[in-house]
């Protein structure tokens, strides 16, 4: 019967072993946090960016009022969005 016996030295060399993984682990984990950080932040700057793009926009049409007619609407259908809305005319 063969008796194995562990050595100081291979004890020694597995807990440095585990040591390297686990630092390589932590080392590779803040790198991805950060990666994650930075696409947040693009994120973040981008909707900034569109949200004052948009009020710029709306601010300098506040209280204008356009007026589009059937046959516009009809040959504009494909390429304007669905934000008109039908009112009823009532006369004052």
């Amino acid at each position: 019967m063969i008796l194995n016996t562990a050595s100081v030295f291979g004890v020694v060399k597995m807990l440095f072993i585990l040591t390297g993984v686990m630092v390589f682990l932590r080392f590779i984990g803040r790198l991805m946090i950060a990666k994650r950080n930075l696409e947040e932040e693009r994120e973040w700057k981008r909707k900034s960016r569109d949200f004052e793009r948009e009020r710029q926009q709306k601010m300098r049409l506040f209280g204008k009022t356009e007026v589009i007619t059937k046959k516009e609407r009809q040959a504009n259908k494909n390429s304007m969005p669905s934000t008109v809305q039908d009112v009823e005319f009532e006369e004052v």
